[in-house]
Parts: structure tokens; sequence; C-alpha cells
């Protein structure tokens, strides 16, 4: 109990650090679930009804991939209208009414408390084992000064009121009572492996050894078998109630809704919490199974074969331990069981009374009551233990605590997507509910204390025999709890559902069943979507706030709230969203039923219509919808801004191709147009022979030529760009083209002493294509190869060949290499004069941004590879015709 003590402390003083707000710890917390039923029961279960327990969690694990759907959207619900008790849930859903608030708080008190008093149970009863010995039955007093259970139940109320209830806000996350809870759970898990491994593997030879051992016990086939149709509807039932309480018991509304820091924390909780379940009962039917033949001789309680086991072979150290991790398991459901039920009880039926008749009473008295109400619901559990639950199993009680809170059931769950439940419906539905299943699985208990007549079992209630508490109308199924579950859980929710659909909803009801249905519809826009009418001073306002919050966090509190929606500090009037707002602050402080009477008695609160709530719903649907479609266009001008920056960068890069476009072409016409001046000035000296005027003339012939060559090219380069281009096309082989191309460009090849390798495909490359301009591409690339191949030992590679269904051709030589980073930019027009720091090279720059136009007309490719050691590889596709 120190070291829980530590645990907590260290966890409120670090509640902001990762290694208490993270995914991990809220998955362990919500191993609350496996109280000292699992740790002492399920070896129980197991050990007289066989695979049985396991229903237990596999409903939970079943519903498990569900967690994000269902589970994130009453998270989302809680957060949004401050909601901190499964009470508090459904009495908000169903119009804030203090009633149904009230009865869903009497049915998780009369259906948990038994709970909480067979944690009592497995404490004492495991300190008397492990005390006492094995044999002894418990000698605890009647007298409770002399009772130990009585002392431990006096500490568990110290640490919860200590760390769960020393606040009158509750809605304020609770960090060390979480930290306390995962820590537990990872302790009981590692004591349940150590023990299972013991047992399993130094008592025993594996579980092969156990299971062989065991079947020679005569009920064997019994325990590891379903074999008939009514096990199969027992395990149905039972899975579908396992699941139900895994939502509903209060713990788990605690730890999972109310404790929960970020929604996306479900996704790792959905798969390590089945996780967990799995690996605590990895060793449950071994050690039962051990058990059983270990004291066979012996009248031991198989809830106690955990404890028994290490006892009986003399390992204290493991005793002790084991004692421990049921000590954790059961401590861990008590301290959150009743701190929910403390706000529960607190804030759905005590405070609303106080409230109603004295609107001027203070928070710090509400805040003694919850404090006292936890001590009560201790001090009752141990009464109801020390009279009642001492005598059944910890599974059968756990099993009809189970049933009683599935009766919530169908007002939780389908008023999240049922729109037209009523308040009416939802009430008595759940109090069909428990009527029957007070008498189907309590009055039995009652009378096995000798309380009640046994007549009652045998003849049925006042002698009516479709009144027996195990057959109740005639019901018969594979047990008594799967027989009280069906028939409680049946009539509760037809009588649920034909009465929603035969009463009317008042306005309140239906604004609050609009914002649970479609909660992530309003969840950004709740103060917007509450409908009300009426009149409320602001001072009036602040002060309620100040009564339960204090003065400083109230005034920071509205002032954040008018700034946030832009409200004037001086005004003395609130509207609609200044008094949702505070009811939501007082919610979270002392339950949403205290809040709205609390704020009933300073608002002057008119009746709204029913046409008045429909034009509220419309306006809040077409205001939610304009800030969709506000911020769908926002998106778009976003979207639109990015690609005028975008465009506006690539007019920027095009202006600049256009000062080299035109920096470029001057340069290349002034070269020739030079030449030709020249010549002609020259050839007008009378002086000149005739062979120099034909030097001079043939100069002239050849630079007109070459700005002829430049211009079609600035030409062709254009159409390409505009897709004017228009070319006749015809079959022809790929390889003929290489080599007329070749013989043109011999002569010089041989002039400049450049090697030439050719490697033809040795089967046709039928192209359909322009064979002018692919020889025109052919042209580029060797021209471009001689320019840069080697100077003193150039060599040119040409190679042809088939590669999926195209034809390829490359051009390679041995020269200097292109660098990765240019490469791309090698087809942009004129690229070879950009960022030039040394003599240009010969030609326009044009010829590779020509050729990967003509290959593309051709729906070809071009690209660049690096030849090896040295030098470039230049090589495009196009389409073989087939």
């Amino acid at each position: 109990m120190a070291l829980l003590f530590g645990i907590a402390y260290l966890g409120e003083k670090n509640e902001s650090s990762r290694w208490v707000k993270n995914p991990y710890v809220y998955a362990l917390s919500l191993a609350v679930y496996c109280t000292a039923w699992t740790f002492y029961g399920s070896v129980g279960r197991a050990a007289s009804a066989g695979l049985d327990f396991l229903t237990t969690y596999i409903g939970p694990i079943l519903l498990a991939p569900l967690l994000w759907v269902l589970v994130r959207k009453v998270i989302r619900i809680s957060k949004v209208q401050r909601i901190t008790t499964i009470a508090d849930f459904i009495s908000s859903r169903y119009g804030k009414d203090t009633s149904i608030g009230a009865l869903v708080a009497f049915v998780c008190f009369f259906g948990v408390l038994p709970y909480i008093s067979i944690q009592i149970k497995a404490i004492s009863k495991s300190f008397t084992v492990i005390t006492e010995g094995l044999t002894v039955e418990s000698t605890s007093s009647n007298i409770f000064f002399n009772d130990t259970a009585f002392y431990i139940t006096l500490i568990l109320a110290c640490f919860t009121i200590l760390f769960g209830a020393r606040r009158i806000d509750t809605h304020r996350k609770n960090s060390g009572l979480v930290s306390v809870i995962a820590f537990e759970s990872l302790f009981k898990l590692l004591v349940f492996f150590v023990i299972g491994v013991y047992i399993t593997f130094f008592l025993f030879d594996g579980f092969g050894d156990v299971f062989n051992k065991a079947a020679k016990l005569n009920d064997f086939e019994y325990l590891i078998t379903i074999d008939n149709d009514e096990g199969y509807s027992e395990w149905m039932w039972l899975n579908i109630l396992s699941a139900f309480a895994f939502i509903l018991l209060p713990r788990q509304f605690q730890v999972m809704i109310k404790e929960n820091t970020d929604e996306k924390h479900l996704l790792k909780a959905s798969w390590l919490f089945p996780l967990y379940l799995l690996l605590i009962n990895i060793f449950v039917v071994p050690i039962a199974m051990a058990g059983r033949l270990i004291f066979q001789d012996i009248d031991i309680d198989a809830d106690m074969f955990m404890l028994a086991i290490p006892m009986n072979a003399k390992e204290l150290g493991l005793a002790i331990m084991t004692y421990l991790g049921g000590f954790s398991a059961a401590t861990s459901m008590i301290i959150v069981s009743t701190t929910a039920l403390g706000v529960m009880i607190s804030n759905s039926v005590i405070n609303p009374l106080i409230l109603k008749n004295n609107t001027e009473t203070k928070g710090r008295l509400l805040l003694r009551v919850r404090q006292f109400t936890i001590l009560f619901i201790l001090l009752f559990s141990y009464l109801y233990f020390k009279f009642v639950s001492n005598r059944f199993s910890i599974v059968s009680i756990g099993l009809i605590s189970f049933v009683a809170v599935a009766q919530l059931a169908p007002s939780f769950i389908i008023g999240l997507y049922w729109k037209s439940a009523t308040r009416i419906g939802a009430f008595s539905g759940i109090c069909i509910g428990m009527i029957i299943w007070f008498f189907t699985l309590v009055v039995p208990t009652i009378v096995s204390t000798g309380w009640l007549p046994e007549s009652i079992m045998t003849n049925g209630l006042f002698g009516i025999e479709l009144f027996k508490p195990y057959q109740f109308l005639g019901v018969r199924g594979p047990n008594s709890i799967v027989n009280g579950f069906f028939a409680s859980f049946f009539f509760n929710l037809i009588t649920y559902l034909i009465v929603s659909l035969l009463t009317k909803r008042s306005t309140k009801e239906i604004n609050q069943a609009e914002v649970f249905v479609d909660i992530f519809k309003y969840s950004k826009f709740y103060e917007s979507a509450v409908f009300w009418k009426g009149k409320a001073m602001v001072k009036d306002v602040q002060n309620l706030l100040e009564r339960f919050l204090g003065r400083k966090q109230s005034e920071l509190a509205l002032n954040h709230f008018q700034s946030k929606n832009n409200i004037d500090q001086n005004i003395t009037e609130a509207d609609f969203r200044m008094v949702n707002f505070a009811e939501n602050l007082l919610a979270g402080a002392i339950g949403s039923s205290s809040a709205r009477v609390l704020v009933s008695s300073v608002v002057r609160e008119e009746q709204l219509h029913m046409d008045e709530v429909l034009s509220m719903l419309k306006e809040t649907q077409h205001f939610i919808s304009d800030n969709k479609e506000l911020r769908k266009k926002s998106e778009e001008l976003a979207e639109a801004g990015e690609k005028l920056r975008i465009a506006n960068q690539q007019l920027r890069e095009i202006d600049d191709q256009k000062d080299e476009f035109i920096s470029t072409v001057t340069h290349e016409m002034r070269t020739p147009v030079t030449a030709i001046r020249a010549s002609s000035e020259i050839m007008q000296d009378p002086s000149l022979t005739n062979e120099e005027r034909a030097h001079f003339s043939k100069t002239i012939v050849e630079e007109t030529q070459r700005m002829e060559r430049l211009i079609n090219q600035v030409l062709d380069l254009e159409k390409m760009r505009s897709g004017k281009m228009n070319v006749p096309v015809e079959v022809i082989d790929l390889n003929q083209i290489a080599v007329d191309s070749l013989d043109s460009l011999s002569p010089l090849i041989q002039e400049k002493g450049i090697k030439l390798n050719t490697r033809f495909s040795e089967d046709n490359l039928p192209v359909l294509c322009n064979e002018d301009k692919i020889k025109q591409v052919i042209l580029n690339l060797v021209s471009n190869a001689i320019k840069f191949c080697n100077k003193e030992d150039g060599k040119i590679a040409l190679t042809t060949n088939r590669s999926n269904g195209t034809a390829e051709l490359s051009v390679g030589d041995n020269g200097s290499g292109i660098p990765v980073e240019s490469r791309p930019l090698l087809f942009q027009a004129f690229y070879q004069a950009q960022n030039q720091t040394i003599k240009k090279p010969e030609g326009s720059g044009l010829g590779l941004t020509i050729s990967k136009k003509i290959i593309e007309y051709h729906n070809g490719e071009i690209w660049i590879e690096q030849n090896e050691p040295n030098g470039a590889v230049v090589a495009f596709k196009i389409p073989l015709m087939q």
C-alpha cells in the first residue's frame, strides 16, 4: 500500500510526463477489468466448469476492434459535455434529467457493490490462507475491530479519497490513480506468469505432463470440451454479457472514457488490451488442473489454487508474490470502482437533492459529501462481504454484477445512434430490466441466507409457477446467469423501444439527441448547437461558478470563453452560449444533473416550441455547412496560391530562357553574319585572284547555309512546342536509318581519326516513323559524340536492339561524361549556353531539345546514361510495329 501511495504521488506530480501520459499506460489501465475474479476466480471456474471462464475475456477481445468506432464517439461526447460518469452520460443523452441519472447511479451501486465485496473477500480469504494455512477456515471475527479486511477497507477508502476525490472538479485527470492502476495491471500479469511457469514447468514437466495426468480425473472430458447446444448458447450469451460489462462497468468508464487524454490512444489499446487478456489466461487451465491433481484429498477452495499450490510446496516467497498479485488485482478494482461510484452517487443522487433545497450550497460541502459517499460505499461493501458474498464463489457474484450493468446497454448504446429514443423509454426499460434482474439473480442469494423462504425457488413468487427466479416466465436456459440475463435484457430492450416510439421528446431531449448522435459534426461548434431561450445575468453566472470553482479559475475560464467567441466583456446579460458554457463547467465539478439544477436557479428559461427547435437546428446545420464551405474554399484558395506560386516561378524560368534564347540566337547569328560581311568586303578588292574569290564565295555560301540551319531549327522547335508539327510516317527499319545516317557522317569521323564501333540488331526493327526526323535525331546524337569524344583517342559506339516491344538505339562516346545533376537539363533549349565560364562549344544548343521533341512525337522516350569508365551514352526507344 505504501508503494501504491508513492506511485500515485509521483504520477500526480509528473502528470504531463510521457511516462504517465502515453498509450501504453492507458492500455494497461484498461486491464483494471481483470480483478480478483481473473486472478483467483478464473482458476476456480476452470477447475469446476472447465473452459467457461474464457467467456469473460472473449467478449471484450471481440469488441476491441470497435473501440475506435464506439468508444471514440463516447470519449468525444464526454469531452465536449464534460461528462465524468456513466450516470452523467445517460442523463445528458436524455435531456440532462435528474431522475434517470439517479436511476443509473442506483443501478451501478446495487450492481457493483457485490462486485466490490468479492474483492474484499479475495483479499481477506487470501490473507487467511497465507497466514493461517490451507485447510483453516476464515478466522476473521464477526466483530469488525478484529478483522484484517476491515482495516484494509479503511486504508483503501483513504487512498481513494486522497487520489480520486480530493478536488471538486472531477473532469480533471487523475494521473496518479491511472499510474497506480497501470502498475498493478503489469504486476499482476507478471505474477500470474511467474506462478504459471513455476507450476507448469517446475512442479510438472510442461503443459503435456499436466494434461496427461489430469486426463485421469473423472470429469476431465467435461472440463475441456463444449459438446452440446446449451454449451454453445451459454457461451454466446456470456460473451455478449462480458462485452457489455467491458463498456458499461463504472470502473471501465472511469479509465477508458474519463481518464482518456488522447483519442488516438484507443488505436494502441485496441490490440494491446486483447493481447493482455490472452497472456493473463495462458496458464489458467494448467493451474486449475494442477490444483485438482495436488489437492484431490484435501478440501481446498478452487478459487485459492493460485495461492494454495506454492503454499503447499513450501515456496513462501512465491506465495507472498501471489498474494501481492491478487492484492493488486483486487485493490485496483476497488479503488477505481469506488471512485467512479462515489462521484456518480454524489453527483447524480445526493447533490441534486441538496441543491434543490439550498441553491446557495458551497462546493466544499459537496466535496465532503462525495468523500463520505466513498467511505460509505466501501463500508457497505464490507458488510455485504461479511453477510452475503462470503457464501458464494467469486465468479458467480461477478456475473450477477455484470447482468446488472448490462441493463444500461440499450439506453447507452442505442442512444448513441437513434435520435428518437426518449427519456421515458430509457427510464422504463432500465426499471423493468432491474426488477427482473433482482428477482431472477439477487433473490436466490437472499434465499440462501435464510432471509426469504425457500418456497420462492420451488413454487415461485406467491405460488405462481411462472415466477420462479431461475425459470422466469418459463424461460429455461443453460444456467441461472444466462436465464436472468436473457429475461432482464430482453424485456428491458422491448420496453425501451416501444415506449420510445409511443412517447414524445422534450426540446432538451431533441437538442441532446442531435448532439450525441452527430457529435463529430457538432463537437467543434457545440455552443452554437445548443438550443436555449431565456435570460441570465453575467454576474449571476459568474457568482455561481465562483462558488464551486473559485474566483481565479472562474474569471480565467469566462475571459477565455469571451475572447474566443468575440463577446464583449462589459455586457451584463449572458447569451445562450455563455449559459451553456457555465453549465458544462459545473457539470465537470458536480455532474450534469446538479449543474442543470444550479443553472436553472439563476436563469429565467423559457420553453422552446418545436418549430423554434427545428429552426435552430436548420440554422446550426447551415452554420456548420457554411463553415465547411469556408474551410473548403480556404483550402482551394491555398491550393490556387501554391499553383500561382509555381506558375510564377515557371514564368521567371521562361523569362530567363527567353533572355538566354535571344542571347544565344543573336550570338549564333552574329558569327555567320560577320563572316559573310567580311568575305563580301574582301571580294570587292579588284586585285583578288579567281581562286581567292572562289574561296571567299564558298565561305559566304557555307555561312549562309549555317544561318539557314539555325533558323530552321528554331522554327522546328517552335512547331513542336505548339503541336503544329505534322510529318508523314511510314514503316521503315531503324537499322537502315542508322546506316544511312552514319554514311553521311563517315567523312568527318575519318577526318578526326575517331574509331566507330557499331552493333546492329540481328532482327529487323520495323518502326512507324518519319525517316528524315529520326535520321535528324541520330545525326544530332552522333554529331554530339564526335564533338565531345576524346580528342586523342576518340571512340564512338552505336547500338540497336529490341527491348520490350520497342526499338532501342544508343550512341556512346569516351569523352569526359556528363554530371548526374546536369543530365535532366541537357534537353532544355540552349542549355549549353547556361553557366558557362569557358569557351562555348560549337553548335546552337537546340539539337537535344529538338531530338527529345521528335522522339516524344513518335511516342518514344530519350534519356542519358553514364558510360563506363567514362564518357556518356544517349539512347532513345520508339515502339516497334507488330
